[in-house]
Parts: C-alpha cells; sequence; structure tokens
C-alpha cells in the first residue's frame, strides 16, 4: 500500500480549515473510489499547514491517477458546497439562536452558527441557494424588524426594529412604562377598569413581540426553547387575570434580553477595534509622483509613505528610512521594533516571509520618530490584520465543548421543564387548593426553570476571551483551543526558531585531512544557497565571511548548485561541477550510497557535538571534505518565560529537537527544562506527542511550518511569530502574533481564567434555576422569581465581560 499526500487548500480552496465538513465529504468520496483504501488529514512539513493523505494500492492505479481523482473530488465539492461568512449586529443568545433557526430552514443551508456579537458562518449546498440568496433572505428578514440601515459592505443586520438598532431595548422600555402606569392606575385611580387592562395589554405588546418573533421561529425550526416557555408563562398569567404580573415577567424577560445584547455589544467592539486599526487611505509613490488613495487600491509593489505618527496602511517591507514602529495592536509587543531597509529589494520581493523584523512592518501598526518607505507585499484583503480578524470572526463561531454540552442539556431539560409544568396542573387532585392556585404555581415554576442563564454562560465567556486574546497579539481559533489550552499540564517545544533565535552561527569549520578549509566552505555555500532553512542560511552567510565576500580568481569563486533534493530530517543533495554532495547528519551517510564515513571525521564529528554544536558533514562524490558545527543560542525570553510557565502551575515542559541529544541537553539546561529529546525525525516527533497525549494532553510550541505535523497532533498547537507568516495562522489553533514566547503564559493564563469563568458561570446558573424551582412550588410569586432568574443572567454576562480587562 502506497501514500501520496495533496495539500488541502489546493484541494478545496474554500474551505476555512480541517475541521470543515468538506473535509470528511471528500475523505467518504475518495474511499469509494477502486483501489483507495483509506484517506486522513496531515498536517504539512514545510510548506502548507494541512494535506490530505491518501493511502492506495500501487497495483491497482498510480500516482497521477489519485491525484486527478482527487483534484476531480475537490472540484466538485468545492463546485457543489459554500462557506458564507458575515458579520451581523450583537445581540443576546436567544436572538442568535432564532436567526441560526431562521437561516437552517433557507433550502440548501446545511449548518448555521451565530454568536450572540454577530459573527455568522453558513455552510451551503451551492446546487440548491447561493451566498447571494442567503444574504438576501437574511437582508428581508431584517426589514421586517429594522429600518434599512447604510453600512459598509458584506454586513448584514439582523437586529433591530423602527427605533434602529437600540429596538428592543426601546420596547423593553416602554413595556415597563405601560406597566407601572397601568399598576399605578389600577392601584391609586378610581377609573374604568379598562384603562389599566390596556395599559397591560400594550405592555404585553411592546414585552412580548421580540420574545413571539423570536418563539415562532424555533417552533418552525421544531425547537421549543427558552423564549417559547416564557410566552406560556406570560400567557397563563393572563388567563388568571394577573396581567401586572405577565406584564413584570415579559418586562424583565426583554429589559433582560436587551442588557445581554448590550453587553455582548461590548465584546465584539473588541473584535471590530482591529478590522479599524488600519487606515482608509495611503501616501503612495507611482512614476515618481505622491498621491494619496484608498487602501483597497494598493497593489502588490506598491511604495506607500508614512510619516511620524501615521498608521502603517499595508503589510511590506522597509526600503527606505528608519524609524521605530509600535506593533502592539497586531503582535502585544508592549517596545517599539526598529526597522531599517532592506540591503536587497528584489531578493526580499521575491520571498518576503523570510525577512527578519527589523525589514517588516504590518498593516495597523504605528510609525513613531522617523519617516519609512514601504514596498507593498500584500493586498488589504489579504494583509495579517486583514486575516486575524477574519480569524477571529470564525473562531467565534466554533463551538466549545461546554457549548455543546449545554446545547445537548437544554434539548433535554426544556421538555422535562414542559412535562414537570403539566404534571403540577393535576396538583389540585392531590393537595387541597384551586385549579387557578396550581395554574400560578406551575407558571412560575417555569419561568423559574427557564435556563437563560445556562445558554449564555458559556458563549458569553469564549467570545470575551478571543476578544481579549486578539487584543493582546494572541489569535485563539475558537472555545475548544481556548478551554483546552487552560486544562493542559504539559507542553512540548521545538527547539529550533522557539527556544533558540533560529539564527545560527557557524562556529566551527573543520576540514579532513588532505582538504583545504576553503574548498570545504566554497562546496557546502553553494549547495546550502538553494536551501531556505535557517542552517543553510547561516552556512551561507558566515562561510561567505570566512572566505572572503569578494574572493574570486582560480578555484576560488564559488560554484554553482542545481538539482537540489531534501532527505527529510537527514540532509540534502545536490550537484556541483559535476559532483553529487551530500551534506547532512551521519545518519545520512549510511542510507546513500558511496563510501561509508571515515573514523577521523567521525572523530571530529564527536568531538563538536560534545561541545553543543549542532553538526553537518559535508561529501563530494567519494571524497569527505569534513564537518561544519553551528550553535543556536537560546533566546533571552526562553528562560524567563519557562520560569513563569512554572509559577502559573504548568508541571512538565519538554523540548523535542532533530539535533543530537548533546546539543538538546545543552539547550535545555540554559533555559531551565527537565526534560530534552533529541535526534528526533519529523515523524518521531509525533510519536512523542502522541505519547505525551496519551498521558493527560500536550500543547506543542513551535513556529507553525516544520513544526505543523507534532502541532496537529497535540491538543493545542501553539505557532509563535505568526504575524505575516500564513502558514503559522492558518496551522496553529493558537497564534501568537509575536516573534516572543513572553505572550505564551499570557495565553495559557487568560485560557484559565476563561474556564473557571465558564465554571463559576455554570454553577450560577444552574444553581439559581436549582434554587428557584422548588422556592416556586413553595409559594415563590412570579415577580420575585423573574427578577432573580433575569438578574442572575445578567451577572453571568458581566461575569464574562471581565475577561475583557485580564491582565498576566
Amino acid at each position: 500500500m502506497n501514500k501520496v499526500k495533496i495539500e488541502l487548500s489546493f484541494l478545496l480552496p474554500g474551505v476555512p480549515d480541517a475541521r470543515d465538513e468538506c473535509v470528511e465529504r471528500i475523505r467518504e468520496r475518495l474511499r469509494e473510489h477502486t483501489g483507495i483504501d483509506d484517506a486522513h488529514i496531515s498536517a504539512a512539513d514545510e510548506s502548507q499547514p494541512d494535506r490530505l493523505c491518501i493511502h492506495f494500492n500501487p497495483d491497482a492505479m498510480s500516482v497521477a491517477d489519485v491525484r486527478r481523482i482527487a483534484r476531480q473530488e475537490g472540484a466538485k465539492l468545492e463546485e457543489r458546497y459554500g462557506h458564507f461568512v458575515t458579520c451581523i449586529e450583537a445581540m443576546h443568545a436567544r436572538r442568535a439562536s432564532a436567526i441560526e433557526s431562521r437561516l437552517g430552514r433557507v433550502d440548501g443551508v446545511l449548518e448555521a452558527v451565530v454568536t450572540p456579537d454577530g459573527a455568522l458562518r453558513v455552510e451551503y449546498d451551492r446546487e440548491v441557494t447561493s451566498e447571494g440568496r442567503i444574504a438576501t433572505a437574511l437582508r428581508e428578514w431584517s426589514r421586517q424588524t429594522e429600518q434599512p440601515r447604510d453600512d459598509h459592505a458584506g454586513h448584514d443586520h439582523a437586529h433591530g426594529g423602527i427605533f434602529g438598532p437600540k429596538s428592543e431595548l426601546v420596547f423593553a422600555i416602554l413595556c415597563g412604562a405601560f406597566l407601572l402606569i397601568g399598576w399605578l392606575i389600577a392601584t391609586f385611580a378610581e377609573l374604568s377598569e379598562w384603562i389599566p387592562l390596556g395599559c397591560f395589554v400594550a405592555a404585553y405588546v411592546f414585552g412580548g413581540y421580540y420574545t413571539v418573533t423570536e418563539a415562532i421561529e424555533k417552533i418552525r425550526a421544531r425547537k421549543f426553547e427558552i423564549d417559547f416557555l416564557m410566552l406560556v408563562a406570560a400567557a397563563g398569567a393572563a388567563s388568571l387575570g394577573a396581567w401586572a404580573e405577565g406584564a413584570l415577567l415579559l418586562f424583565l424577560f426583554s429589559i433582560g434580553h436587551a442588557l445581554e445584547g448590550y453587553a455582548m455589544g461590548r465584546a465584539k467592539r473588541a473584535i471590530e477595534a482591529l478590522s479599524e486599526l488600519a487606515p482608509k487611505t495611503a501616501r503612495v509613490r507611482r512614476d515618481g509622483n505622491e498621491s494619496e488613495i484608498s487602501v483597497e487600491e494598493l497593489v502588490v509593489g506598491d511604495v506607500v509613505i508614512i510619516k511620524p505618527d501615521e498608521r502603517v496602511p499595508a503589510d511590506g517591507f522597509v526600503i527606505a528610512g528608519e524609524s521605530s514602529i509600535n506593533q502592539a495592536p497586531i503582535t502585544g509587543e508592549s517596545a517599539p521594533v526598529d526597522k531599517r531597509p532592506v540591503d536587497d529589494v528584489a531578493a526580499a520581493a521575491s520571498d518576503p516571509e523570510s525577512l527578519p523584523p527589523e525589514h517588516r512592518a504590518f498593516a495597523g501598526t504605528i510609525n513613531q520618530s522617523g519617516s519609512l518607505e514601504i514596498q507593498v507585499t500584500k493586498l488589504a484583503s489579504e494583509n495579517t490584520l486583514a486575516r486575524v480578524v477574519t480569524m477571529v470572526s470564525e473562531a467565534e463561531t466554533r463551538v466549545s465543548p461546554t457549548q455543546k454540552f449545554t446545547k445537548k442539556f437544554e434539548r433535554y431539560f426544556v421538555p422535562s421543564v414542559i412535562a414537570g409544568v403539566v404534571l403540577l396542573l393535576f396538583a389540585p387532585f392531590v393537595i387541597d387548593e384551586t385549579f387557578s392556585e396550581s395554574f400560578y404555581r406551575a407558571m412560575a415554576v417555569l419561568v423559574a426553570a427557564s435556563p437563560c442563564a445556562l445558554a449564555i454562560a458559556t458563549p458569553s465567556a469564549v467570545l470575551s476571551g478571543v476578544a481579549r486574546a486578539a487584543s493582546g497579539g494572541i489569535l485563539v481559533k475558537g472555545g475548544e483551543p481556548l478551554e483546552s489550552l487552560g486544562s493542559l499540564e504539559a507542553i512540548a517545544f521545538d527547539k529550533t526558531g522557539t527556544l533558540t533565535e533560529g539564527e545560527p552561527k557557524v562556529t566551527d569549520v573543520v576540514a579532513a585531512d588532505g582538504v583545504e578549509e576553503s574548498e570545504l566552505l566554497r562546496t557546502a555555500i553553494a549547495v546550502e544557497d538553494l536551501s531556505k532553512h535557517p542552517l543553510a542560511k547561516a552556512v551561507v552567510r558566515d562561510g561567505k565571511e570566512r572566505l572572503g565576500e569578494g574572493e574570486s580568481g582560480s578555484g576560488r569563486a564559488i560554484p554553482d548548485a542545481t538539482d537540489l533534493q531534501s532527505i527529510t530530517g537527514r540532509g540534502i543533495q545536490a550537484t556541483v561541477e559535476g559532483d553529487i554532495v551530500h551534506i547532512g547528519k551521519d545518519d545520512l551517510f549510511t542510507e546513500v550510497d558511496g563510501l561509508p564515513l571515515p573514523d577521523s571525521v567521525r572523530e571530529i564529528l564527536e568531538s563538536l557535538e560534545e561541545n553543543g554544536r549542532t553538526t553537518m558533514i559535508v561529501r563530494r562524490g567519494d571524497r569527505y571534505l569534513g564537518v561544519i558545527g553551528l550553535m543556536d543560542t537560546p533566546r533571552e525570553a526562553s528562560k524567563r518565560t519557562i520560569a513563569r510557565l512554572r509559577e502559573i502551575g504548568i508541571e512538565r515542559m519538554i523540548m523535542i529537537s532533530g539535533d543530537n541529544q548533546k546539543v538538546a541537553d545543552a539547550v535545555a539546561k540554559e533555559v531551565g527544562l527537565d526534560e530534552a529529546r533529541g535526534d528526533l525525525m519529523p515523524d518521531d516527533k509525533v510519536n512523542e506527542i502522541k505519547k505525551l497525549q496519551s498521558e493527560g494532553g500536550v500543547a506543542m510550541v513551535g513556529d507553525g511550518v516544520n513544526d505543523a505535523p507534532a502541532m496537529a497532533s497535540a491538543s493545542v498547537g501553539i505557532a509563535m511569530g505568526a504575524a505575516g507568516s500564513d502558514v503559522a495562522l492558518e496551522t496553529a489553533d493558537v497564534a501568537l502574533m509575536a516573534d516572543n514566547l513572553d505572550h505564551l503564559p499570557l495565553a495559557i493564563g487568560l485560557s484559565r481564567a476563561t474556564r473557571h469563568i465558564i465554571r463559576q458561570n455554570l454553577w450560577m446558573s444552574l444553581g439559581m434555576v436549582a434554587f428557584l424551582v422548588p422556592a416556586t412550588i413553595l409559594g415563590l410569586n412570579i415577580g420575585p422569581a423573574v427578577a432573580l432568574h433575569e438578574g442572575s443572567t445578567l451577572v453571568v454576562v458581566f461575569n464574562a465581560l471581565r475577561l475583557l480587562a485580564y491582565k498576566q
């Protein structure tokens, strides 16, 4: 059985991540083909975040056949299924559920998720409907409940009424006003009883309008939820002549929901603040002339000019001027970062993601002291800021494990409440009381048992946590990683570029007997210049410096290398002046053809490794030229971060590395880690992570590129330095935007605080139900029951909003 891996983004470009339903669909379709045994997701190594691994019988089909079939099936799915993501107004949880129900009834909609802060995601069947029809359905429903509003493209509104977005609050206030007037007239004035009754009826109309519209949507979708319970209770009170108490119920219920919607708007505004960071216009130089244009008109290659105290309008790299940039809005870094021009504009433009931080700039960051000229590398819709805003919105629609539990709980709880209330109606057959007294008690129980606070307990905390993380330069992709990260007690770190600087330096160049150091360096430089690996870049940079950059002449020029091949986890191979050159670990030379490693070279290798060096053996043809030793220094933040993580209770921290065990041990000791596991191939790293997973769960911290397989296998994958890196942003469950480990304790601390608040909210909401149900059975009136019930809902929401102000 053979296997082939194909980039998921190539097969399904419209799919946001590997958790999408379309991924399961393509797997099922591929398994139906004769000769294909299995298909599963496998994170990539250095190029793409997710790949589809297809196992097939080589006797039945070729690799080309498998690729062709996969492309065909991917095209069919992409043609068939679409994803619609947008934003609407913030609202309370019940309104969000009603919109979900309405969208779910649109023909062709397979799944709809709406969050209280207005993030909306719909998956649909293109053969039945379209994105335009879904947007139109949403707009038409909006027009039924609100005045049309002019807003920016892509943002529909489904929350409001004749008074605009505050209509629900206005209706709730009018309900309260008519209730108060009716009660005052009934209590203190001797007027016709029809006058206060008319006031109470008006209170019913204003207080019940939104609840009725939402309940109708749910009932159409065959859902009986809290809105329905409240309406039954209000109708029951009215049937008993208790109009004032029924109106009070609707007033408190509607005012509570209006305030809940207002509170959730705070979390939404925290997200919207991100999208407002980038300026609307940019000062651009084209054909020698400067002009001001909309940022949407910028194209890749444009040169924009940023004056002091102005925001950077686009992602790019510095080509002129020196300054420092406040990157806190994107990366969360507290100190401004110094910027200077690149040495080679053409080379920088060809691979901008590999540029060091001192050359790169991101949209939405703030220039400080000097003027800068930046060459644009990404369109406005594709820059880091735009991607973060989009991903945060999508993250909010990812349901957390606790949310799944509460939704499941509600599905069984609400019918149970209705059944219990029906039983209470038969109380007169058991105890000595009138039917109206039993009916009143049953309605009070109905109110008391409605789990309103439970419905918003988790979403409010998750949304606030995601918003707070985003403002601190941390992208958390939904409730699941946010909750999971806070429960883990083990973290695995990649070494190179995570715990270390990722910029190794050549420390030793030891030529074999009879070989000149210059020949060893020129051969190594020629081959490594074709690679983008950090070690390769160090060999080229430091090797040229040792030779003398300008050296030329007979035998001194750097030769050309061709036909680079990567031998995964062991080294590389290329052709130099007709000779096959191999560079890599000692394991490489036991696998490739040619003479084995001589003892003299092995002695050099072991001596360098004893001193904590990362080593490269160079062989040209059958001649061993020698060994190059490199050292990658630990980051300043590593030791500080490890110590801080121990303080907040992370008990086990492990480093995993492809480097030899002695190098791994040396780095681990320096940064304060207890365990280091070296000599690991990419597959070995995955196995180590799986082993740690089986021992209770683990988070994996890496750069999101060559660590992707291990990160995908962990409970939570955390990518560092994700700003400007498409692969890291797509790969990770949690992305630290800054290339700085200092933000890791914040991410874990925030996750733990979120879990803590979710638990508090669940206890509060369930505890209130547990208290009110027996209290109402024993005689507590509807009024106090509603006040306590709605009060607990608001307490839960505002408790969750505390996360917006979370500090380490």
